[in-house]
């Protein structure tokens, strides 16, 4: 058997320049990806407060509106009504339109008119200035993705009207240059606005400055920077270190904002550089110049291949979970071609799945196609097969009648259901590890309700709910049938009452959740009771069958029993023929290497490692992605022939676990956290672990929606109907 030789094309040096410069770009995009739509959307309803409320007033006073049409603010070439009804449209008509996002640019156009009419014919204020240079962006380039225009401009440029077509794809053709032309402007007149603060302008200008600083921030610029605004001004007008140079100008503005309050003057210059620090100076900067500069040099940054795929060694994993998904990215700059095998086409997010089975959630929004996340990376192909056996003599990966070979290998198959020996369970009582499991589980629970509607004096049998196992994903489940029955469909029923559901949590250790601190098992034990769960510790499951389930020797009848009581690994060990732990993982040196077999590696549930400080790293979604990171950085270093990384060390961050409605615990060692604060913790570290910002959103909205009106989502019976 041979060894892949290192792969000497890139050195190493070269490598982590490449990779620092990806991580920057990486973070650059994300940046604008998420915070152009906050920052868009923060403008708009500035602008809409600014607009709306006067006009509302002057439409409501005709009288006022006429009066100061015809005093304060003469049009010379209007007619007094017809300037008071001009000016009130304006700022209703184009307050809502941006507000909304509806005709964002026409909006914007009414802003840019009303702004210049301000400054031309009555105050010359600073804040005109803003609403003249933020309603010329949005007639130049439009709003962000939230908006009703985003939403709307595909089915537009389809549809039959005969403008519509041709207006979109000319906005479509000329948003990148109109983009960057206002990135320009808008960079150009802040430094403009900063050097007559600084009084530099007024030096090389002389008398010709008088008239350029009615139309530059001058006074908001002297206010909020003082000395350094000149400091600021030629890095902004030049387009270099433009974000820096934003971070540092909003700094310097908070400061001047805590010493002398100005509350409008801060937020517009706040929103203009939140503007630059999303979107960057444009394609008209120095950074654009030194970005291309650098994407020629390693064509990576521009989403190119940085390296031709032919001969270099190839990595094969096994698995799209958590960590074989940390793997694959983790490898996306490595001269290495990776193929990902599953034998589903989707990532998906398991720790959420138990609100798929409570229809809280659907599995669309905890589901991620594998193929969209590695889409951007150029060495990774995806496979969607059946792995029945690994040929390690040979090393190849053997799947649905075909053979994959491969240089390295990394095995993240995760674990399946355990019954300890008592696999004729299974029928009766369904575990939770896929999407399949999730949704028959809900047609199960939610068809029991339907019955139960028929059953008449039967219906009290029916609704005993049995959750076997007292750990993270018992407890979880148990809170959220206990929150449906008593919350999401109290009113849904004629002939019974959901609530009174009998829902028990059975638990063979001496407490639930026996890998948290003691406490907090008392806290999740207690809040459980408390929605009606009632827990069964030291008790032990002796049968189930189709009527139910015996209970220390106590039958309890059920068609709805749940398990949640262990899991067992999957056949890697069988196929690597490599030594397992009793729960069938495959036992893994330091390296998280499977020993005697060169190159082959498991991670996640699949690998049985003492890495967490002497004992074994739990079965948790970060110790699955430190793995497979790990790995990735190990095989980088051996196709480099640099050194390798130390042996792996995981780092544990923290357990946490919901009960139900403001009720969770969180154990972060020392710190030991219950209550209404760790349901929050909770709900937002789960968001940050979601893939794909769409997952976050659908996620978000639907827990808003449950929050706000205590009731569940999804809760449709799919599926072929079976016993419930």
């Amino acid at each position: 058997m041979t060894v892949p030789r290192p792969f000497h094309a890139v050195s190493p040096a070269r490598q982590a320049y490449a990779e620092i410069l990806a991580w920057a770009a990486d973070t650059i995009g994300f940046l604008g990806r998420t915070a152009w739509p906050v920052a868009d959307l923060f403008i708009r309803v500035q602008i809409a407060k600014q607009t709306i409320l006067p006009g509302l007033l002057l439409a409501a006073d005709r009288n006022t509106a006429l009066t100061l049409a015809g005093h304060e603010y003469p049009v010379p070439w209007l007619e007094p009504g017809t300037e008071a009804l001009l000016g009130i449209v304006l700022q209703i008509g184009g307050g809502i339109s941006l507000l909304l996002g509806l005709g964002a640019r026409i909006g914007g156009l009414a802003v840019l008119v009303l702004g210049i009419m301000t400054q031309v014919y009555y105050l010359r204020l600073d804040a005109n200035l803003f609403l003249i240079i933020f309603g010329a962006g949005y007639v130049l380039r439009g709003p962000g993705p939230l908006s009703l225009d985003h939403f709307l401009v595909h089915g537009v440029a389809q549809s039959p009207l005969p403008i519509a077509a041709p207006i979109a794809r000319l906005f479509e053709r000329t948003r990148s240059f109109c983009s960057a032309l206002y990135a320009f402007g808008l960079r150009v007149w802040l430094m403009l606005g900063l050097l007559v603060a600084g009084g530099l302008l007024q030096v090389g200008l002389g008398d010709a400055a008088g008239p350029l600083s009615a139309w530059v921030p001058a006074a908001s610029a002297a206010a909020m920077f003082g000395g350094s605004a000149v400091f600021l001004a030629f890095p902004l007008g030049l387009g270099l270190v433009t974000r820096l140079v934003a971070v540092a100008a909003l700094c310097a503005a908070g400061y001047s904002e805590m010493m002398v309050p100005s509350a409008s003057l801060s937020t517009y210059w706040t929103l203009a550089l939140a503007l630059l620090l999303a979107l960057g100076p444009g394609r008209m900067s120095l950074d654009a110049a030194l970005s291309n500069a650098l994407k020629r040099r390693f064509p990576q940054l521009d989403g190119k291949p940085a390296f031709s795929l032919d001969g270099l060694p190839h990595v094969v994993i096994i698995g799209a979970g958590f960590g074989g998904i940390a793997c694959a990215r983790a490898l996306r700059h490595a001269p290495v071609r990776v193929t990902v095998i599953d034998r589903h086409n989707y990532h998906l997010f398991q720790p959420l799945l138990y609100q798929v089975a409570t229809a809280v959630l659907s599995p669309g929004d905890i589901a991620v196609p594998i193929r969209s996340i590695l889409r951007g990376q150029f060495n990774a192909q995806v496979l969607l097969g059946n792995v029945t056996d690994v040929d390690i003599r040979e090393r190849r990966v053997v799947m649905d009648g075909r053979s994959v070979p491969y240089d390295y290998l990394v095995v993240a198959t995760g674990a399946a259901h355990s019954y300890f020996g008592r696999d004729d369970w299974a029928p009766y009582a369904p575990g939770l590890k896929r999407v399949d499991d999730a949704t028959s589980m809900r047609r199960r629970l939610l068809e029991t309700f339907e019955r139960a509607e028929v059953a008449g004096s039967e219906a009290e049998r029916l609704l005993n709910f049995v959750i076997v196992g007292g750990g993270p994903t018992g407890v979880e489940l148990a809170g959220a049938i206990a929150e449906l029955a008593r919350f999401g469909m109290e009113k849904d029923f004629r002939n019974f009452d959901p609530s009174v559901a009998n829902i028990l949590l059975v638990q063979a250790a001496p407490r639930i959740l026996p890998t948290f601190p003691e406490v907090l098992s008392r806290r999740a034990q207690q809040s459980l009771e408390q929605i009606g769960v009632k827990v069964l510790v030291n008790s032990r499951v002796q049968e189930i069958d189709a009527d139910g389930v015996i209970i220390d020797g106590i039958r309890v009848d059920s068609k709805s029993v749940l398990w949640a009581a262990g899991v067992t690994a999957s056949p890697a060990a069988r196929w690597l023929k490599a030594e397992a732990d009793n729960a069938g993982r495959v036992k893994v040196t330091e390296t998280l290497a499977v020993p005697n077999i060169p190159n082959v590696f498991a991670i996640g549930d699949t690998a049985a490692s003492n890495g967490w400080a002497g004992k074994p790293v739990p079965g948790l979604a970060p110790a699955a992605k430190q793995g497979g990171a790990y790995v990735a950085r190990l095989i980088t270093a051996r196709v480099l022939g640099a050194p390798e990384p130390r042996p792996f060390v995981y780092h544990h961050r923290g357990s946490l676990a919901t009960i139900g409605r403001k009720a969770a615990v969180a154990d972060f060692g020392t710190i030991k956290v219950s209550g209404a604060f760790a349901w929050w913790l909770w709900g937002v570290v789960h968001l940050l672990f979601l893939v794909g910002g769409r997952n976050r959103l659908a996620v978000l909205l639907n827990w808003s929606w449950s929050y706000f009106s205590f009731r569940a989502s999804t809760r449709l019976i799919t599926g072929t109907s079976g016993e419930a």
